[in-house]
């Protein structure tokens, strides 16, 4: 179970000095990041819980977890690149993220654009970036993760169980603190953002694990409109790029698999 020891350790494995936070329970790992990052914690922090009363997803959605039973953390990072590029480094955490998980019986963990982590299309967790942008420059980005690790069918909200799963529901359980240490380990080393070949390597890495690019897809963005047709690559900055007559880009928004 994860705790302020083990995530100690998983920090520190991953060569990150900065003192972690662990707290049993929370509302949300993201709020209490965010306000440190305002009040000038240095970059590499990490906030993790056993349980949040009030988890949050991407476009206002709430996150279910289950105590002890999640991997639940946020990190602050102060990349010095421009707002538009900090979608890449979602990207980057969530394919790191996809690779740390085990492999499982049926395949592995996929990645669904921008920031789900799917199994059969099933949701295994998610990322929720939030950057605070102060006179055009990027000031912090928070990066929260949700992995459901060792939950059982049970465990799950019963308007869930159809799309969403577990490490563990999939036949691969393991520990949090085991996976947040592959996490801290493997998105250290891949963390470059002033290499100027680094866009162009987390977009690779990116489409590796994508579940979403090559199929049929309907993306409402935040405006509320609708584009509907063939996911076909990324854009520079990460967004997607769907060819439907001609080739529009989503930068965020929500998108359903079609096929």
């Amino acid at each position: 179970m994860l705790s302020q020891d083990s995530l100690e350790r998983a920090a520190d494995a991953a060569g990150i000095d900065v003192p972690p936070r662990f707290f049993e329970e929370t509302p949300t790992t993201n709020a209490m990041a965010l306000d440190l990052a305002v009040g000038g914690a240095p970059e590499w922090t990490v906030v993790a819980a056993g349980h949040q009363t009030a988890g949050r997803g991407r476009l206002g959605r709430s996150w279910a977890s289950a105590p002890g039973r999640s991997l639940l953390f946020s990190m602050v990072l102060r990349p010095p690149v421009p707002p538009q590029r900090a979608p890449v480094i979602s990207l980057l955490a969530a394919s790191v993220m996809a690779e740390a998980c085990p492999r499982l019986p049926d395949g592995a963990v996929r990645t669904k654009w921008p920031n789900d982590l799917v199994v059969r299309g099933r949701k295994l967790g998610g990322l929720l970036p939030e950057g605070r942008v102060e006179g055009g420059t990027l000031r912090s980005l928070v990066l929260g993760v949700g992995v459901n690790a060792t939950m059982s069918e049970e465990d799950l909200p019963p308007d869930l169980r159809a799309t969403a799963t577990s490490l563990a529901i999939e036949g691969a359980p393991v520990e949090p603190e085991d996976l947040l240490g592959l996490f801290l380990s493997g998105f250290r080393a891949a963390y470059h953002p002033i290499h100027p070949d680094f866009g162009t390597h987390v977009l690779a890495r990116y489409r590796g694990t994508c579940a979403t690019i090559g199929r049929r897809v309907r993306a409402r963005t935040t405006d509320g409109s609708v584009v509907e047709g063939s996911a076909v690559d990324l854009d520079p900055d990460g967004g997607l790029v769907i060819a439907d007559g001609g080739r529009r880009t989503v930068a965020f928004g929500e998108v359903v698999h079609l096929d």
